[in-house]
C-alpha cells in the first residue's frame, strides 16, 4: 500500500443520488486517468480535480489510491455482467459458455491495456485493509461466471471449481499483461481449466 493509504472508517451509510453522482464522476476519472497512463497516471490530486470535488471528499469515499482502483474493477465489472446479461454466451454447455464469457471479459480489457494493468497492479498490491473492496470483486467474477454455467444453487465442488477458474483467469491476466503470454495462449489455458466445470456436474440419474 502506498504512504498515502489512510485508515477506512466503520460502514458507510447507503449514498444519496447526489452522492452517488458524485461517485460515479469520481470512479470515470479513475478509469479514464488510468486509461491514458496506467497504475502511476492515478493521482489522488489529480483525480479530484478532473472529477470536481475536493481532495478530502475524494478520501472519505476512497480512502487510498488502491482502494479507488480497485472500486474501480468493481466497477467495470459490473458493466461487463450488465453487458452479459443483455447478450449471455452461446455456447453448447456450461465449460463453453463460462470460456466465451472469461474471454470476452479478455477482450474488453485487452482494448484498455493501461486500464487493466492499473485495476491488477491495485489488487495485487491490496492489503487488510482493502479486502472488503477484494472479496466485491471476487463475487461479481463468482456472480459472472455462474450466471455462464446457469447456476442458483452451485455445489460445494462446483464452487471449487469456480475459484480454481477465477485463480487461473487471474494469473493468464497478469502473465499477458507482462507479456510472458500470448492472447491465444491465454485462451487455450482459460478452455483447458473450464473443463473442471464438466467434472463437478453431477451426474444425471437415470429411470430405473
Amino acid at each position: 500500500m502506498t504512504a498515502e493509504a489512510k485508515s477506512a472508517g466503520p460502514a458507510a451509510s447507503p449514498l444519496t443520488e447526489r452522492q452517488e453522482a458524485r461517485r460515479r464522476r469520481i470512479l470515470h476519472a479513475s478509469a479514464q486517468l488510468a486509461s491514458r497512463g496506467g497504475f502511476d497516471a492515478v493521482q489522488m490530486r489529480e483525480v479530484a480535480e478532473a472529477a470536481g470535488v475536493a481532495l478530502g471528499t475524494l478520501y472519505r469515499y476512497f480512502p487510498s489510491k488502491i482502494h479507488l482502483l480497485v472500486a474501480t474493477m468493481q466497477d467495470q465489472l459490473q458493466h461487463l455482467h450488465t453487458t452479459l446479461r443483455k447478450r449471455p454466451p452461446a455456447g453448447d454447455n456450461a465449460a463453453d459458455r463460462v470460456a466465451e464469457t472469461l474471454m470476452r471479459a479478455f477482450r474488453a480489457l485487452q482494448r484498455e491495456p493501461h486500464l487493466a494493468d492499473a485495476m491488477v497492479r491495485a489488487l495485487t498490491f491490496a492489503d487488510r485493509s482493502v479486502s472488503p473492496e477484494v472479496d466485491t470483486v471476487s463475487r461479481q467474477t463468482t456472480a459472472i461466471i455462474l450466471d455462464a454455467m446457469g447456476l442458483e444453487n452451485p455445489t460445494p465442488q462446483q464452487l471449487s471449481a469456480v475459484r480454481v477458474i477465477e485463480h487461473t483467469w487471474h494469473s493468464a491476466l497478469i502473465t499477458w499483461l507482462s507479456g510472458r503470454a500470448s492472447i491465444a495462449q491465454v485462451k487455450i489455458d482459460i478452455e483447458m481449466v473450464c473443463r473442471l466445470i464438466d467434472l463437478t456436474t453431477p451426474p444425471r440419474k437415470t429411470r430405473s
